[in-house]
Formats: C-alpha cells, sequence, structure tokens
C-alpha cells in the first residue's frame, strides 16, 4: 500500500489530467525602463564572443565606478597576445558552425560542402569570421581582438 493511498495502481481516480495546448506561444519579456519604454542597447553585442575570467566579466556587469564602455582598452594599449588559444578557436568554430547550420550567409566558396564544421574551418583558415573575442582581464576591463588580428 502506497502513502497515497491508491495500491500503486496507475491513474488514480482523483489525479487530475493535463492535455497539450496548441498554442505553442513563448513567453518574450520586454526590458522596460524607468520611463515604460523598452530599451534600445546602443552596442551591438550579438558578435562578441567572451572569453577570459569569467568573474571579471560579471564584475563589469555590475557596474562600478565606470560603465562597461569605459573599461574597453583601446587597441594600441592592449598587453594580451595576439595568438588565438584553442579555447577560444574551439568557441568561435563552434558559435559560428552554429550560424552557418541556423542558416547565416556563408563567407567563403563552399565548393560542395555541407558540414557546417568544415566551413568554419575553412572560413577561419581564410579569415572571413565576422566574430570578435572580448578578453576580460582580472581588474574587470578587456579587450576586444577581431578573428582577422587573431594569429592561430
Amino acid at each position: 500500500m502506497s502513502d497515497f493511498g491508491d495500491d500503486d495502481v496507475g491513474g488514480g481516480a482523483d489525479e487530475t489530467m493535463y492535455e497539450e495546448e496548441d498554442g505553442g506561444e513563448f513567453y518574450d519579456p520586454e526590458v522596460l525602463d524607468e520611463d515604460g519604454e523598452q530599451q534600445q542597447n546602443g552596442d551591438n553585442d550579438d558578435n562578441v564572443v567572451v572569453s577570459g575570467d569569467p568573474s571579471a566579466a560579471a564584475n563589469a556587469l555590475k557596474g562600478g565606478d565606470k560603465i562597461l564602455k569605459d573599461k574597453k582598452i583601446p587597441e594600441s594599449d592592449r598587453t594580451t597576445t595576439p595568438y588565438m588559444t584553442k579555447y577560444e578557436r574551439a568557441r568561435i568554430l563552434g558559435t559560428r558552425a552554429l550560424q552557418i547550420s541556423m542558416n547565416a550567409p556563408v563567407l567563403v566558396d563552399l565548393e560542395g560542402e555541407t558540414d557546417p564544421l568544415q566551413i568554419a574551418i575553412k572560413e577561419m583558415r581564410e579569415k572571413k569570421i565576422p566574430l570578435i573575442v572580448r578578453r576580460y582581464l582580472p581588474d574587470g576591463y578587456y579587450e576586444d581582438w577581431t578573428c582577422e588580428e587573431l594569429l592561430q
């Protein structure tokens, strides 16, 4: 005998059966500012691949004495190496392959290639990947490197 009194027989009479709805709508919250208008972010960070210290990135987003835009290190003062790490390479190839598999425009000649990962590798070899690597430093500042600038 079970604790619920149904003697382990499935489909008890007091259970409510739920049917799936055909609506299929999803929840898409709108971010509103203090005036009730939808926020528009001036920076389009859709093509930024984050790399580096994740805690520094989280602390940078909390907002301290400077806003995130002010924490960008200018290209002339960058201190990190111009070489792409194996982790950045894996993240970039995976991100780009996913984009290609979701019908993003391909930036190289396909020559009969259908595998998104192989297409992404070919784009990387020809330095045509339109992504930016954002490297967060421990102090919360960050450097942006394009895939064309990084050596493989």
